[in-house]
């Protein structure tokens, strides 16, 4: 494997492709030779994605609104019917060029001084886009705590920046993820799942995009403490059958 990462796409479709990295070289935002699209970059928006030290993590965020929502349950969330609160610009960055809409992602978590002050995530992307002011697709995530205030969920990302829908989501210790656990997010078909280290810990069906491309995020909001938890590893395959 190169600092840059390696892609084993094939030129017939670009549908049977692979990404893999180690995040080698540093770099704001993330680009590995232009392989990847970032959120302010490249849509306006959202945030960039940071790699340094070998670990990609969230780069700067407004940090104007604070993150509340009703299924949160925890840290000051609104009541059931409100809507979410929230600056929502996730540093968040998608890999360019064609993938198959069959997506299987997996990444190794990076995560130290964890804490319940912020909402800390790492976050894997299916079948996604961005564009100037406008970012689509899955995300699957893992809130870094290993406390009942953990959580994992499935998210739709509309378009517009704050503009989500939520498909499925669990808290407890057990949906939580330190340094070292291995998350994986996959999509076949309609069919989205979530697993940590082996283990599925959450599902969801959803018809909205039927393509697009995999990538990586981290929350908003999360104070200075988006060096204390990223990925250090990452790698995805993809395919059309």
């Amino acid at each position: 494997m190169t600092a840059e990462g390696t892609d084993t796409g094939r030129a017939k479709a670009g549908s049977e492709r692979s990404y893999a990295t180690d995040f080698g070289l540093d770099e704001s935002p993330i680009s590995e030779g232009g392989r990847w699209l970032n959120g302010r970059t490249d849509g306006v928006d959202w945030a960039d994605v940071v790699t340094e030290h070998g670990v990609a993590h969230g780069g700067a965020v407004r940090m104007a609104v604070a993150e509340r929502r009703a299924e949160q349950g925890i840290g000051g969330a609104l009541d059931q019917d409100a809507a979410p609160e929230g600056d929502y610009d996730d540093p968040t960055a998608v890999l360019a060029g064609t993938w198959g809409k069959n997506q299987h992602a997996r990444a190794t978590v990076f995560s130290r001084n964890q804490t319940e002050e912020y909402f800390q995530e790492v976050e894997l992307r299916l079948r996604s886009s961005i564009s100037a002011h406008r970012c689509t697709g899955y995300e699957v995530f893992w809130r870094c705590l290993k406390t009942e205030n953990a959580y994992a969920e499935i998210v739709r990302w509309n378009g517009e920046v704050g503009q989500f829908t939520s498909l499925a989501r669990q808290q407890g210790a057990r949906f939580g993820v330190g340094d070292g656990d291995v998350v994986e997010a996959s999509i076949v078909g309609n069919v989205i799942r979530s697993f940590i280290n082996g283990v599925e810990v959450l599902s969801a069906t959803d018809d909205a995009f039927g393509s697009g491309n995999p990538g990586i995020g981290f929350n908003f909001g999360c104070g200075d403490t988006y060096v204390d938890h990223g990925f250090s590893h990452y790698e995805v395959e993809t395919s059309d059958d």
